[in-house]
């Protein structure tokens, strides 16, 4: 049995963490501002809240929790300090490589423009990854702008993706309400993208079913974020033999990533109801993309490290699996080719070498370190 402090030694990839969903509660605090009314007064407590009010079952009822802190993220010192917090928490946590993903219209509220916004993410992010590196530890995080799917201002902000994707943007994706609102309603926005080269991840398959994983994909998808609802276009016979859709077969011969969130989708209703009965375990065994994340780790009380001791705890999955699903994860990431091959080869490689993982029984060959 893989033990949690190894776990969180090894290196990880985190590709679907939300910044206004990562707060730690004491900054919730420190940053209230005048008149704004906490639903709890200590940070346990409201660490405490936010768990058991995203723990509904709904992803509507899990995406208004979302109003705390927002609110709380309107200025651009306190961007600074969530963006700078969240890297300090990936390095806490053995995450080498991540991406946030925000939608900066929710924070123009008092005053700042989507461009300062934008920049004020960039400088905590940076100022995080300075101080990782005058404390001898490695990690890159960049940031993945946001269109909301129920608002017309996605192609705004998938231009802003262009424009600063020299200035730590890594990518678009849009979130929000899934049921009602599909990704095709921003065909404008992925066009531009696609023109410019500009990769992009897309939220389906979490509230909405195989409709909107198909759309997704259809509007070129690099990622699918969640896509936990693939499941239902496989189906096994009577012998036990697995068979996969048209979709799902699709997804899976073309290697797109899914952005797969255990504890998130057990909160939101987009699985079972417990990790055991999680789709992860079938769409591990049948080899496809699968990435771990967190979604929201103040609203799941989660970390990746507990993500993967979990999957771990309940699959009875090795070091050799875990080493999978990062590489997995680090293939995915939106960065050049090169990044990533020294991402594998320099730091993921090594470690879990040293760990005791068998790499050589990484046989697939789609799925071998390097392709």
């Amino acid at each position: 049995m893989t033990s949690y402090d190894q776990i969180r030694s090894l290196p990880k990839v985190s590709l679907h963490d939300h910044l206004d969903g990562g707060l730690r509660p004491e900054t919730i605090i420190d940053l209230a501002p005048s008149g704004h009314e906490l639903p709890a007064d200590s940070a346990e407590s409201l660490g405490r809240w936010f768990f058991e009010s995203a723990d509904s079952g709904s992803l509507v009822r899990y995406l208004e929790t979302f109003d705390q802190t927002i609110a709380v993220m309107q200025t651009a010192d306190n961007l600074r300090r969530v963006a700078y917090e969240f890297v300090e928490d990936m390095v806490a946590d053995g995450v080498v490589h991540a991406e946030t993903r925000w939608a900066p219209e929710q924070h123009v509220q008092q005053g700042l423009t989507l461009d300062e916004a934008i920049l004020a993410v960039a400088d905590g992010l940076d100022e995080g990854m300075a101080q990782a590196r005058a404390q001898g530890r490695q990690i890159v995080a960049r940031q993945v702008v946001t269109g909301m799917r129920q608002t017309q201002t996605s192609p705004e902000i998938a231009s802003l993706a262009v424009k600063y994707r020299d200035r730590g943007v890594a990518g678009f994706d849009i979130a929000g309400p899934e049921d009602g609102f599909p990704p095709t309603l921003h065909s404008e926005a992925f066009s531009l993208l696609r023109s410019k080269n500009v990769p992009y991840t897309i939220h389906a398959g979490e509230a909405a079913g195989l409709s909107s994983i198909q759309q997704a994909v259809e509007l070129g998808t690099l990622r699918i974020g969640h896509g936990v609802r693939i499941v239902e276009d496989i189906t096994r016979d009577e012998a036990g033999n697995w068979h996969l859709g048209e979709l799902a077969s699709w997804v899976r011969d073309r290697r797109i990533p899914l952005e797969l969130c255990p504890s998130s989708n057990l909160q939101t209703g987009a699985a079972s109801t417990n990790i055991a009965e999680h789709p992860i375990g079938l769409l591990h065994d049948l080899r496809f993309r699968v990435t771990v994340n967190c979604d929201n780790r103040l609203m799941s009380d989660t970390t990746l490290s507990r993500e993967f001791a979990k999957l771990c705890e309940v699959f009875d999955w090795t070091v050799e699996d875990l080493a999978w699903l990062t590489i997995n994860a680090a293939k995915s990431v939106f960065a050049p080719f090169d990044e990533r091959v020294r991402l594998i080869e320099q730091t993921i490689l090594p470690a879990y070498r040293a760990a005791g993982a068998r790499l050589d029984e990484l046989t697939e060959p789609s799925d071998a370190p390097i392709r």
